[in-house]
């Protein structure tokens, strides 16, 4: 699977937002990149397992552990309720210094509590100004589902899409929060392991005016719905 060329991921600093495998896809980018890259958060994220994790206070450190091993986690411990939980928030350096030591740098910019949709709140996600693009990554598991079950901040999204809590959180529903929000330069539909949720991925896509791709990453399988 050419993730890396389906989603038109080049170098420097790329955010990945949304909810349904922020945190698999920037493992699998990390994997595939050609180059030296950097993992880091802009609020919080768990360490990624077999990767070398670093709280960035010193470049030099980072630098040599890239030269070394090619990917490093950059990520400071977080405070005692997320520390629990074995999660990390922003190290020391800022992404635009991580893209100085690194080819590529890879920001999860916001979470979802393992929900497969999402809507934001006012304050997120924290994309960084040095992004040169936001992927958007929707569960295609909580296509269908009713918002209240499916969605991280079931109200915000209500609010944006126009709908109760109880409705179906429909492709046409998705795209309106999607759109509403207009955080995104790219949209990765993950999760569609079935010709039924494939569908519904692309009626999404059908509603949108970004690029969209959809498939499975656990899969490795994936398809440009919009280019």
């Amino acid at each position: 699977m050419e993730l890396a060329k389906a989603l038109c991921v080049g170098r420097g600093v790329t955010s990945v937002i949304g909810s349904g495998g922020k945190t698999s896809l920037i493992a699998a980018l990390a994997r595939e990149l050609p180059g030296t890259v950097a993992l880091t958060t802009t609020t919080h994220v768990r360490p990624f397992a077999g990767m070398t994790t670093l709280d960035g206070s010193d470049a030099g450190a980072v630098a040599a552990t890239l030269e070394r091993e090619r990917v490093v986690c950059v990520g400071a411990p977080a405070g005692e309720k997320d520390r629990a939980a074995g999660k990390l928030v922003a190290g020391a350096l800022e992404p635009a210094e991580l893209a100085q030591l690194a080819d590529y740098v890879l920001v999860e910019a916001d979470g979802s509590r393992g929900l497969p949709l999402k809507a934001h709140a006012p304050w997120e996600p924290v994309v960084p100004g040095v992004s040169s693009q936001t992927i958007l990554v929707v569960g295609a598991s909580g296509l269908g589902r009713p918002v209240r079950e499916a969605a991280h901040r079931a109200e915000r999204f209500c609010e944006l899409a126009a709908c109760a809590p109880g409705d179906a959180a429909t492709p046409e529903l998705v795209a309106r929060v999607i759109a509403a929000e207009g955080l995104a330069t790219r949209v990765l539909v993950n999760q569609a392991d079935t010709d039924e949720l494939l569908a519904r991925a692309r009626e999404l896509a059908r509603w949108l005016d970004v690029p969209v791709t959809a498939g499975s990453l656990r899969a490795g399988r994936l398809v440009e719905l919009r280019p």
